[in-house]
């Protein structure tokens, strides 16, 4: 009889300790050795028949190994049965480490003896390893074992597992896995394990969705390694999986993803409510179901806001999937006001995020959901949180989210989340604000400094375009202008600071307020250049003194195109400085573009300027522009393809000249244009000689009486008497000073355009002073008359001589 709970045999065929494998014998009371078993000749080496009846300690055990074994027979002695590994000799003298399990056995009538079943102790060692890995995973693994029939039902599981669905080991036996999850997570994990099943392919570390039958809207993710199980001989036996709840892991790498996703989505843009939009559409699905972005309402002009983070709202974003929740909620431009004691207005003042209770009152979620009264129906909001957005201590406004679908409520970690978004979201708008207060201001400062209104010209019929750059390139020095000159003939100028912003704006106002000085000289257009260019070169070296002060205020050059146009000889003087040339469209339809000479950009300095003169026909459009109109339609497209694309533009055109302007750009420019676009289209009149008297005097005493008949002549055919006084007086005055001071005869012209010109033309370039003249004085006092009796009156300078000229008002019919 055999006395304790120790079980000899091992109950696998792969147990060392099996009756199969094991090594037997007997010994006795006294340690002799009374049974040897044929495998244990096969361990030792020793036969039965030299080893029976010798005692086991003298025959077996080394004589320094004789301790260590008398303790472990002693130990066996103590209780019924032992387990241990004890050094043996083998026949041929060596040590051979053997394990062994001893346990007793008594007999009526008999002293007990022990009986020993051993193993070789690597093997003993290496089972017992295995057995007791086994045994953890089943028992002590924090990560979940499942082990499944080849028909998926479940053979075993260990604890871990049976921790995530919420039942004991042995309740999981003979069930399939969409018993405990819900039925689409099942499909999934039962799909890739039978794949397991048929190719034998492991499944290592996939994720998946794991929402337990009994609690379906706890979100919940599992990483799963799933092998086949196959006995020695290849039959399969079924598949095993390991399973890690990794719904936290799950959960942080969706927020890391949904922040870098965020860093790229919002703040594409420098304006404010596209980047409210962004962060709304963030925010819907991944996050909540509803969100709206709400701005103070300075923030929302781009301008600062106030310091108490209290005030209306504006409504800059709104994002939902829920159906219906618009009826419930203000619209994208709505002004909001809320009571100082609102969630909202604690979430602006106190500058920290924080979920809303569920509650009816004032200020529960259901009144802070429910904007809009009516009798929409409940989207069933379970959920909702308020997000201050705040960039560089300023608050700006505040984001809402609230969930209906989604089950799963939101959490502080959901809070945090979304804490991230705004704050990022917030130094975009930020950025978004500041960029537009000073894109307002340059662009205003711009447009001030531009033509408000086109003249009605003699020379020409004008129609003009001018559109700014794109928001992220800043206004640029693009500038053009139409100034009248003297004798019925216009100057047309289009012009190109280098750079944006309010830099660009400002050097452009000093050269087009350059531009009208020298044109008030009636300078030619090469020589405005000219001055132009020393200018430019003057700013910039008194800029480059300063440069400390304002280390960004550099102008680094421009660019110009000057034309005069004279509607009495047709005659169109042209003189560019880095500019590109003008198109000419003739009266056919046929486009050109003259070959002017080039000219270097303005501010380089001491280099020459050259004109072109062309003598244009009736009608014809001359098409002024900045580079900007040359924009590629695509990449890879050069400045010939541009011009081409211009010149289909203006062909054979009959369309009315502002809608020709506006085509034109419309045509060539994308929606957000890379750089400032000045276009200035000018179709030509002509003076005949129907509206045009020329006369040439002689050096001649009486010229200024003869000057007076002719006049009044002409006025009478022109039904003007009533000027006639008037233009007498300033005409007999102009031409006796002509024949004073100047040799050589004298030409009087008289223009009827807009306006009654008259022009006195000599040889002499000494110009004409108005002075006051002292009560005793003889003289002096004739161009004071001129100026008192014309609207306007000066003197221009040609190759040979000079003119003085003066301007009436025609009678208002």
């Amino acid at each position: 009889m055999a006395d304790g709970p120790m079980t000899l045999f091992g109950e696998s065929p792969e147990d060392p300790f099996s009756a199969a494998h094991a090594a037997l014998a007997v010994v006795d009371h006294r340690g002799v050795v009374t049974g040897w078993g044929a495998r244990t000749e096969d361990l030792l080496g020793h036969r039965a028949e030299d080893v029976i009846g010798k005692p086991a300690a003298g025959l077996l055990v080394a004589h320094r190994d004789l301790d260590d074994v008398a303790r472990a027979a002693a130990d066996c002695v103590r209780g019924h049965g032992w387990f241990g590994v004890v050094p043996l000799l083998h026949r041929d003298g060596r040590r051979v480490h053997v394990g062994i399990r001893a346990r007793r056995v008594t007999r009526a009538c008999a002293p007990p003896e022990w009986f020993l079943v051993g193993a070789d102790a690597a093997e003993v060692v290496q089972w017992e390893t295995d057995r007791s890995v086994l045994d953890g995973l089943f028992r002590r693994s924090p990560i979940g074992m499942a082990v499944h029939a080849p028909d998926l039902s479940v053979l075993r599981v260990n604890r871990a597992v049976a921790r995530i669905a919420g039942i004991r080991p042995e309740q999981a036996v003979g069930h399939r896995t969409g018993d405990f999850i819900v039925a689409a997570d099942a499909e999934t994990v039962e799909g890739r394990l039978r794949q397991v099943l048929e190719t034998g392919r492991p499944m290592i570390f996939t994720e998946q969705s794991c929402r337990l039958r009994s609690d379906p809207t706890h979100e919940r993710y599992v990483s799963v390694s799933a092998f086949r199980l196959n006995d020695p001989a290849g039959r399969v036996l079924g598949v095993t999986q390991l399973v890690e709840d990794v719904t936290e892991r799950h959960r942080a790498r969706l927020r890391l993803a949904l922040l870098n996703e965020a860093g790229t989505r919002i703040g594409t843009t420098l304006d404010v409510a596209t980047t409210a939009r962004e962060l709304a559409d963030v925010l819907v699905p991944e996050l909540a179901d509803c969100a709206s972005v709400d701005l103070l309402e300075p923030v929302s002009r781009g301008e600062e806001p106030s310091q108490d983070a209290f005030g209306p709202v504006r409504r800059c974003a709104l994002r939902c999937v829920v159906p219906g929740a618009e009826a419930l909620l203000h619209p994208v431009g709505h002004r909001i006001d809320f009571p100082p004691d609102s969630p909202r207005a604690r979430c602006l003042t106190e500058k920290r995020p924080f979920l809303v209770p569920h509650g009816a009152g004032p200020t529960g979620l259901a009144a802070v959901a429910r904007e809009r009264a009516g009798d929409g129906p409940d989207p069933g909001i379970h959920s909702l949180m308020l997000v201050p957005l705040v960039a560089r201590g300023l608050v700006l406004g505040l984001a809402v989210l609230w969930r209906a679908e989604r089950p799963e409520a939101f959490e502080a970690d959901d809070l945090t989340l979304a804490g991230e978004f705004a704050a990022r979201a917030a130094v975009c708008i930020d950025n978004a604000r500041r960029y537009t207060r000073q894109h307002q201001a340059a662009l205003s400062l711009q447009w001030r400094l531009l033509p408000a209104e086109v003249p009605d010209l003699p020379a020409a019929e004008v129609a003009r375009q001018y559109i700014p750059a794109g928001a992220a390139e800043g206004v640029g020095g693009d500038w053009f202008d139409i100034i009248p000159l003297s004798g019925a003939r216009a100057a047309f100028v289009v012009g190109d600071v280098i750079g944006h912003g309010i830099d660009a704006a400002a050097t452009m106002g000093r050269l087009r307020t350059a531009v009208h000085t020298l044109a008030e000289l009636d300078l030619e257009p090469e020589e405005v250049l000219s001055h132009l260019d020393d200018l430019v070169h003057r700013l910039a070296a008194e800029q480059e003194a300063g440069s400390h002060d304002f280390p960004n205020d550099q102008v680094t050059g421009a660019s110009c195109l000057y034309a005069v146009y004279d509607p009495v000889s047709r005659r169109c003087v042209l003189a560019r400085a880095g500019h590109p040339p003008p198109a000419l469209v003739t009266p056919d339809g046929e486009v050109t573009f003259p070959d002017l000479p080039a000219g270097p950009p303005l501010g380089l300095g001491g280099l020459p300027f050259e004109a072109a003169d062309l003598e244009l026909p009736e009608g014809s459009v001359l098409a002024l522009f900045t580079n900007g109109l040359l924009q590629p339609a695509a990449p890879g497209t050069d400045v010939d393809t541009a011009l081409a694309r211009l010149a289909g533009q203006l062909r054979a055109d009959d369309r009315p000249l502002p809608e020709l302007a506006k085509a034109v750009v419309d045509a060539l420019l994308p929606a957000r244009p890379l750089d400032d676009v000045a276009l200035l289209l000018a179709r030509t009149r002509v003076l005949g000689p129907e509206r045009v008297a020329t006369w040439t005097l002689p050096s001649d005493p009486r010229a200024a009486s003869s000057a007076r008949n002719l006049i009044a002549g002409r006025l009478a055919a022109w039904q003007l008497d009533e000027l006639a006084f008037a233009t007498e007086l300033v005409v007999s005055e102009l031409v006796t000073n002509a024949y004073r001071y100047a040799d050589g005869p004298v030409t009087l012209r008289l223009i009827r355009g807009h306006s009654l010109i008259c022009e006195v033309s000599d040889t002499s370039n000494t110009s004409p002073h108005l002075r006051r003249a002292r009560s005793t004085d003889e003289g002096g006092r004739g161009l004071f008359l001129v100026a008192q009796l014309t609207e306007r009156w000066g003197t221009r300078y040609e190759r040979e001589g000079k003119t003085v000229w003066a301007e009436q008002p025609l009678p208002v019919s």
